[in-house]
């Protein structure tokens, strides 16, 4: 594998990991073969999500989702926040262990902290792609943030 790309969130070190593909809504997905993808926050997200405690799915598995579907929510010490799918395709089961503790999001999200299978031909974004995306809405971001904090 290569070495990761990084992209500075002020003093915190976002990874992109180069053996995955990404998404605009800050989620990687890594092939996992038959067509299926594994899908995950990247460290982008759960560094504005931290430390995320609960998980809660609004679709059964084995589920045909369009684009940006809201398909579940999850809570942290930031907020409620909404979970939409990567781009159109089937959600094809849950991470199991997640289920009852998704302490791992926060802990390994790009081992064992995935959320779920997914199957998809939609093109996806390269790792290069991903972090322009950070780079160009960081401005933003930051200016959201400070306006939650005031």
């Amino acid at each position: 594998m290569t070495e990761p790309l990084h992209f500075m969130m002020g003093q915190f070190k976002a990874v992109v990991p180069t053996d995955r593909q990404y998404c605009a809504r800050h989620m990687w997905l890594q092939d996992v073969g038959d067509g299926l993808f594994r899908v995950g926050f990247t460290s982008y997200s759960v560094r504005l999500l931290q430390d995320v405690y609960f998980l809660e799915w609004t679709i059964d598995a084995n589920t045909d989702v369009r684009d940006r579907q809201e398909i579940g929510e999850v809570e942290s010490a930031k907020a409620v926040s909404s979970m939409f799918t990567p781009c159109a395709g089937t959600v094809v089961e849950f991470n199991p262990t997640l289920l009852n503790d998704p302490a791992g999001i926060n802990a390994d999200n790009y081992g064992n902290g995935w959320l779920y299978t997914f199957r998809t031909s939609h093109p996806l974004l390269t790792p290069e792609q991903y972090v322009k995306v950070l780079e160009d809405g960081w401005d933003e971001t930051q200016r959201t943030i400070k306006g939650q904090m005031n």
